[in-house]
C-alpha cells in the first residue's frame, strides 16, 4: 500500500523539517524518555526553545501532529513528517553558497579532519537536501586526492562526469546523505573510514562481508553504506554504486575552494546525474534555505577573509559519531 500524502501549509512543513533537524542534532538531541513521560508539554517546550517562538498556528500544528502519532518515540514521527507533501518551489539556477559553522563563521578546508567519523552535514540546494562533507584520506589519515571519474548509473546504463575532490589536497567531497534506494538518512547511512574498513580492522556489524569484498574489488578503501537495506557507495569514485539494492549513485554537490581564504562553497549539482531521492529535479524542493536571497538568487561571490556572510550560506551540522560505543 502506498503511503498517504498529507497536504499542509508550506510554513508548517518548513517548521516540521526544522524541528526534525533539531531533534536529530547531537547538540539539541530530543529526549525520547522525557517525551514518553511528559508528552505534549515536553514537545511544545522543546520546539519553543529550539525552533520557536511558537505562534498559535504552530502550537495547533504540533497538537495535530501528536494526534497523528500519539505519545511515542520521536523516531516514529519521522515517516509522518516525511509524508507531508507541500507544493514545491523551483530554483532558476543553482545558488552559490558558502559553507559556515553553527556560528555563521566560514569553515576552512585545511581544518576539516581527515577521515572524520563524525557525520558532518550541510543542506544544498534547498531545505532538507542534506549532504555529507568528507575529507578523504588513507588508513594513516593522510589526505588523498580524489580524481575525476565517469560514474555509471546502473538503472539506465548511462554515465556522468564527477570532477573529483577539492581543497588543498583535492581530498574534500560532498555527496547526498539521502540513500538512493528508499531515502534512509543519517545515522542509518554514513561514511565508514579506512580504520573501520581495512583488513584486520574492527569492521562494524552493519557492514556485510559482501559489501567489504565488493569495495575491495573496485579499489575502495572506505565506503558510504546504508544500514537500512545494505546499499553501498564508493566515495573514492563519485559515490558510484558498489552493492544494491540501490540502482542509482548518490548525487554529488560541486564544491569550490578559494585558496586565498581556504573557504569552501557549494555551487552546483550535475543535472546528468540522478536527482536527490524523491526529487524530479535537484532544482525543485520543499522550500528555499533560510539564507537564500530570492532577489539576487545567490550568484557567485568570494567572501573576504575574516568576514561573516549575511545571506547565501549553508551551515554545517554535526550528527555525531555512529561508531561510538562499539
Amino acid at each position: 500500500m502506498n503511503p498517504v500524502k498529507i497536504i499542509i501549509k508550506r510554513d508548517d512543513f518548513i517548521f516540521a523539517k526544522r524541528l526534525l533537524w533539531k531533534m536529530r542534532n547531537k547538540e539539541t538531541r530530543f529526549d525520547e524518555k522525557k517525551f514518553m513521560k511528559e508528552g505534549k508539554d515536553y514537545l511544545i517546550d522543546y520546539a519553543e526553545k529550539n525552533v520557536g517562538p511558537l505562534d498559535p498556528s504552530k502550537r495547533a500544528f504540533l497538537k495535530g501532529l501528536l494526534i497523528g502519532i500519539g505519545v511515542i518515540a520521536v523516531a516514529s514521527a519521522v515517516p509522518l513528517i516525511n509524508s507531508l507533501n507541500p507544493e514545491e518551489v523551483t530554483l532558476k539556477k543553482f545558488p552559490w553558497m558558502i559553507i559556515v559553522n553553527s556560528d555563521g563563521v566560514p569553515i576552512e578546508a585545511s581544518k576539516i579532519p581527515v577521515n572524520d567519523p563524525e557525520i558532518l552535514l550541510f543542506e544544498y540546494p534547498m531545505l532538507g537536501d542534506i549532504t555529507f562533507l568528507i575529507n578523504m584520506g588513507d588508513e594513516n589519515n593522510n589526505p588523498v586526492e580524489i580524481p575525476p571519474t565517469n560514474v555509471l548509473i546502473p538503472q539506465t546504463g548511462k554515465t556522468y562526469y564527477f570532477p573529483g575532490g577539492v581543497g588543498p589536497h583535492k581530498s574534500i567531497v560532498a555527496y547526498s546523505a539521502i540513500c538512493q534506494h528508499l531515502g534512509c538518512t543519517p545515522p542509518e547511512i554514513h561514511f565508514y573510514p579506512p580504520q573501520y574498513f581495512k583488513p584486520g580492522g574492527v569492521v562494524p556489524d552493519f557492514l556485510p562481508p559482501s559489501a567489504y569484498q565488493a569495495a575491495i574489488s573496485v579499489g575502495a578503501k572506505s565506503v558510504i553504506h546504508c544500514d537500512c537495506h545494505g546499499s553501498t557507495y564508493d566515495p573514492w569514485h563519485g559515490a558510484a554504486v558498489i552493492t544494491g539494492p540501490t540502482v542509482r549513485p548518490l548525487p554529488y554537490v560541486q564544491l569550490y575552494w578559494d585558496p586565498n581564504t581556504d573557504y569552501l562553497y557549494a555551487i552546483s549539482m550535475n543535472t546528468n546525474a540522478p536527482p536527490i531521492m524523491d526529487h524530479t529535479s535537484d532544482l525543485e524542493g520543499a522550500a528555499y534555505l533560510d539564507s537564500y536571497n530570492e532577489n539576487t538568487e545567490c550568484p557567485k561571490f568570494l567572501l573576504s577573509k575574516g568576514k561573516k556572510p549575511t545571506d547565501c550560506y549553508t551551515k554545517i551540522q554535526d550528527y555525531g559519531n555512529p561508531f561510538q560505543g562499539e
